[in-house]
């Protein structure tokens, strides 16, 4: 046989080969991976299956959200949480709509170690499942240290005060607590990191008088005026205050500084020259990825996203 003929090819001949187990590094960054890559990883096979379940490291921490939001249940959620196997430090489920009280209070209930409650957006729990659920977590031990609830209904000053007696919040410590900008509301690589988030993200609003979400604002002028008086006239709800969503900073109507983005979310004019836009409408995508929840938002349009900075958006294909 000659010594340049290539040997044949086993796979090009039809014969089944071996795969093999997988490469060891794919078991090292399990526990860096986000829960719905987590899951679709322990798909792929049983040796990985194995691994997802047998690794502790990545279930203390667990954030659903995304396209996993609209589909986790109850009875999902505490399959996904049984494998924390009581360890669980930190439970976010963002915009989970499905959730109940009683699901939320089974899972509070078999993890007293729990440290940060965010359940912003999940409109199926109500007020009252949410202080069970906080009261729950005193009982065995006073390890929370912040909650999340903005966008549930029917929240009540009584509901408020409970929780605030619960999370040991004073008024000294309300008046301390760290800044909320409307744009950095719901980031996501803080919410399992170990950096400052508030004791609890709604307030009374000094406008309405509602308990809601009460943003700061974002611009100079505004955080002076907050430092003199210790609150800026622009401190208040959305509902209030509108608010750009790029920068966060307060628009006035009145002024004309309010643009309007393709996914129909405000924008500052400062903020609406900057970003690129539509060749037909002149509308820009809004750049909050990670919080807009509409259609056209430029989270949903990787076409654009990576595109050139001239585009024709969404809405004006479909026309």
């Amino acid at each position: 046989m000659s010594s340049n003929q290539e040997t044949p090819n086993p796979a090009a001949a039809g014969v089944p080969i071996d795969a093999g187990p997988p490469h060891q590094a794919f078991f090292l960054v399990l526990s860096y991976l986000p829960l719905l890559e987590l899951l679709s990883m322990s798909a792929v096979c049983v040796s990985l299956r194995d691994a997802v379940e047998r690794d502790l490291l990545p279930w203390p921490h667990i954030l659903v959200d995304g396209r996993l939001s609209s589909r986790l249940s109850d009875k999902i959620l505490k399959r996904i949480v049984r494998k924390a196997d009581g360890r669980l430090r930190t439970l976010a489920l963002i915009k989970c709509f499905k959730i109940s009280d009683s699901g939320l209070h089974k899972v509070v209930a078999r993890n007293p170690l729990l440290c940060k409650l965010y359940v912003p957006g999940c409109t199926r729990l109500t007020p009252e499942g949410v202080v069970r659920a906080v009261k729950t977590l005193s009982q065995h031990s006073h390890n929370l240290k912040s909650i999340m609830i903005g966008g549930i209904y029917n929240i009540e000053n009584e509901h408020l005060e409970v929780l605030q007696y619960h999370l040991h919040i004073n008024r000294s410590q309300q008046q301390q607590q760290q800044r909320l900008l409307c744009h950095e509301y719901i980031d996501r690589s803080k919410l399992l990191s170990d950096e400052y988030q508030p004791m609890i993200d709604v307030q009374i609003c000094p406008k309405c008088n509602e308990i809601l979400r009460v943003y700061d604002c974002s611009r100079e002028s505004c955080k002076i005026k907050q430092e003199d008086k210790l609150q800026a006239d622009c401190r208040a709800c959305t509902g209030c205050i509108k608010r750009c969503e790029e920068c966060g900073g307060c628009v006035d109507e009145a002024d004309y500084e309010v643009e309007e983005a393709v996914c129909a979310c405000s924008l500052c004019t400062s903020c609406w020259l900057r970003l690129p836009k539509c060749n037909h409408c002149n509308k820009p995508y809004c750049l909050r990825r990670n919080r807009c929840d509409e259609p056209y938002c430029m989270l949903h349009s990787p076409l654009v996203r990576n595109s050139a900075p001239g585009f024709v958006c969404e809405v004006c294909l479909e026309m």
